[in-house]
């Protein structure tokens, strides 16, 4: 693909999925600052992929995907300054409770709340939220994440429950 059709093709997808880009970022990254270098390393990526896309998947996914790779990577390399550790599925019940002062304080808002749990999720568990939550369906996911519909869906249906838990009313646990 020549310079001109690559510098179109990425103008194009950023206008389209710019907003995505952004919420993304910050599905993977709190820190303001690290956020916006996160977004910059996103579009300068997408960019690069335009050179050798050639329509092997919807441009949608394809975003996604370039997208998505470059968050984990920036999540993984982000690790050792990470003072929490992150959790699979499986462990997702050490996570704070609702009796955890920090995240009762009033201050944070909800879906802060819900950003923050996200946050500490294991990468693949992250990833799979965060497509959630920009209303992919299940195959659209699994055609990012290289994982099948079905395993899509158990594990969306796994991620809703274990983060709707600290929200429920207490006579509703158990």
């Amino acid at each position: 693909m020549n310079r001109v059709a690559q510098d179109t093709r990425y103008l194009a997808a950023a206008r389209t999925h710019g907003a995505m880009i952004e919420r993304l970022a910050r599905g993977y990254e709190a820190d303001p600052e690290l956020r916006r270098d996160l977004v910059q390393e996103i579009h300068a990526a997408l960019w690069r992929s335009f050179a050798i896309f050639e329509g092997q998947c919807a441009e949608k996914s394809w975003v996604h995907r370039i997208a998505h790779n470059v968050g984990v990577t920036h999540m993984m390399t982000g690790k050792r300054r990470r003072q929490l550790p992150l959790v699979g599925i499986e462990q997702i019940e050490e996570l704070p409770g609702a009796d955890d002062p920090e995240r009762t304080t009033g201050e944070r808002s909800l879906s802060e709340r819900l950003l923050a749990t996200i946050h500490r999720l294991a990468p693949a568990d992250r990833q799979v939220m965060l497509l959630y939550l920009e209303d992919l369906t299940a195959a659209e996911i699994g055609e990012v994440t290289g994982l099948s519909a079905g395993a899509v869906a158990v594990r969306i249906h796994r991620l809703k429950a274990l983060l709707a838990e600290p929200y429920r009313p207490e006579e509703k646990r158990a």
